[in-house]
């Protein structure tokens, strides 16, 4: 009987460790399960606070922090079984768990970019949504790259070594390809500086080019032109010319110059003073703008006044409607003046004009 106690004794204390082992595992569990619980709550909790900015945070962290629940646990594990058995496998326990809490915490980073980038962008509008998301890749970039390094670093490889062949492969690289760069940061300049938008029209005088934009990618613009053809323009162009942005204008200008007969000099002054009324109470006239309506010259077969007006709206079609309304209406009190709109005439004078006899 003895002897038996003794042997269950030593059972017991060859077989601890994988009890202690499995106990380990087995907290993990329950602790990941109440971790994503939690979450879950305090994500139901959060959605009705004012502000999104909480519950981007906490959505990035849900999904790393159970991965480092795992990698703590099975790390703890891991190295009781090497202290066990010494097997060679479990060596790199600690550095592999390092390695792994440094990937979570990158991975949150970047999730929490991304949730930045969709709250800058959306309903609140704060930053456009070409320049936001333009940030979020190279702020991304920027993480992944660090993340990258440390990681070398950790398992042992010289920061300082792969820098400098870096910079080595950065200089023939940059080189090779002079244009790529500057077609990458003149799409950058575009994002930060944002002369034009997706559905903006524009157009330059030093190159001819005028559409719509319908892309902005980090090498090209795409433009649709008023034939419907597509015009893809290299980023570095922008940096380089004029480029105007007719979309973004606060009115479209009426600029006339009209011309009555020289007879109807003397109701001149009558005209004017029905035109500038009549444009004033006009709905689609911005007033607060320029406007003259002036008697402006002595032409060769008229004499001009010049009509020059704001319209409220910047829309081409509705501008070209409003436009022919007003000279339409111009045309009516010129001829309720009994006046006539001028067109080019000559006069022959003759100095000494035959007299014919009758006979």
């Amino acid at each position: 009987m003895l002897e038996l106690k003794q042997w269950f004794m030593s059972i017991n204390q060859e077989w601890l460790w994988v009890i202690e082992v499995f106990i380990i595992v087995l907290v993990t569990v329950f602790a990941n399960f109440f971790a994503k619980r939690l979450i879950r709550k305090a994500l139901r909790g959060l959605h009705r606070t004012s502000t999104n900015w909480d519950n981007i945070l906490l959505e990035a962290m849900s999904r790393p922090l159970t991965w480092v629940v795992w990698l703590v646990g099975l790390s703890f594990a891991s190295h009781l079984i090497y202290e066990e058995t010494e097997s060679p496998i479990f060596v790199a326990t600690n550095l592999l768990r390092d390695i792994g809490i440094f990937v979570c915490v990158t991975w949150f980073v970047l999730a929490f970019i991304r949730g930045a980038e969709r709250e800058l962008s959306g309903k609140s509008g704060q930053i456009d949504k070409h320049t936001a998301e333009a940030l979020s890749k190279l702020v991304r970039l920027t993480v992944i790259i660090t993340a990258g390094l440390v990681i070398l670093q950790e398992l042992g490889f010289s920061i300082a070594g792969i820098l400098a062949m870096g910079g080595i492969g950065g200089i023939a690289v940059g080189f090779a390809s002079k244009d790529l760069l500057a077609n990458f940061f003149g799409g950058l300049i575009i994002y930060l500086d944002r002369p034009f938008s997706i559905g903006d029209w524009i157009r330059s005088p030093d190159r001819g080019i005028e559409g719509t934009v319908e892309e902005i990618g980090w090498r090209i613009t795409k433009i649709r032109n008023f034939e419907s053809r597509p015009i893809y323009v290299p980023n570095s162009v922008f940096t380089n010319i004029i480029v105007e942005n007719p979309s973004r204008m606060e009115n479209r200008r009426i600029s006339e110059t009209i011309g009555l007969r020289y007879s109807d000099l003397e109701s001149m002054d009558k005209i004017v003073t029905g035109v500038k009324s009549m444009l004033v109470a006009h709905d689609e006239i911005d007033s607060d703008r320029t406007l003259i309506i002036n008697f402006n010259e002595f032409s060769n077969s008229s004499v001009d006044f010049i009509v020059y007006t704001f319209t409220k709206t910047t829309e081409w079609v509705k501008y070209h409607q409003i436009k022919q309304e007003v000279m339409l209406k111009i045309a009516d009190i010129i001829e309720a003046h009994g006046a006539e709109i001028a067109f080019p005439t000559s006069t022959l004078h003759i100095a000494n004009p035959l007299q014919l006899e009758k006979c």
